[in-house]
């Protein structure tokens, strides 16, 4: 089996995490999975939906979009469709649970972060790229708080990253670019802490159904993908 890409089939794409990227968000970065792009960018307000008011606690949420020309052909804005898809609502579902997972609502606060991804180009895994980068800005935007003394220290209790994994002609792989995903027998996309904790998986046969040792294959894919994530998270932020 040859890989589209060439890569061999444990390697990610070229990773890149730029942080300070956007003038005005509290905490932002441009996150590139190979030809995969995503803005990532992370405003904190001082107020918390209604139904968490008075409770001491804060709240991070994620959106997700696509931008009309972030693929091979034009597609419309899904403001001027007048509702969001349901693959739109899943995934930023997805993103804000996953940085949930490893923020400290209390420590927060009672304030919110939105944390907006934006794809500007795609080519598979649009929303692993969209939680390791969302990440990174959320956890600047922290930064910011403490440093002009909104909090007393970075509410985060881990480092939190996605990626996929797949069976490709018969062999499971690590980072699947568009080539790969739209072929691929097998897809599956894992978030996972940096310290191995498990936040969501997510896995379907195209094809054929996939078995238990291939399943294991490829979290141990992941999981190796996401220490590689990890580190990165830590070296671009500091910590």
């Amino acid at each position: 089996m040859t890989r589209p890409s060439g890569r061999s089939a444990n390697a990610l794409r070229t990773i890149e995490l730029i942080p300070h990227v956007s003038k005005h968000a509290e905490g932002s970065c441009l996150v590139k999975f190979g030809d995969t792009h995503v803005l990532c960018t992370a405003s904190v307000e001082e107020r918390v939906p209604g139904w968490m008011k008075g409770t001491g606690s804060g709240w991070v949420t994620g959106e997700y979009g696509m931008l009309p020309r972030s693929t091979g052909q034009r597609m419309d804005r899904e403001a001027a469709r007048g509702k969001q898809s349901g693959r739109t609502q899943e995934i930023q579902r997805l993103i804000g649970r996953a940085l949930r997972a490893v923020v400290d609502m209390q420590g927060l606060g009672e304030r919110q972060v939105r944390v907006d991804c934006d794809v500007l180009q795609a080519d598979g895994g649009t929303r692993t790229a969209s939680v390791t980068g969302g990440f990174v800005a959320l956890h600047l935007a922290f930064q910011h708080l403490v440093s002009i003394g909104l909090l007393e220290q970075v509410p985060v209790t881990d480092t939190v990253s996605a990626i996929s994994c797949g069976i490709y002609e018969g062999v499971s792989v690590l980072d699947l670019d568009y080539d790969e995903d739209s072929a691929a027998d097998t897809d599956a996309n894992f978030v996972v802490t940096g310290n191995g904790g498990i936040v969501e998986i997510q896995g379907t046969a195209e094809a054929a159904p996939f078995s238990e040792e291939q399943f294991l294959e490829l979290l141990g894919l992941a999981r190796q993908g996401c220490d590689s994530l990890s580190a990165l998270q830590r070296d671009v932020l500091g910590i």
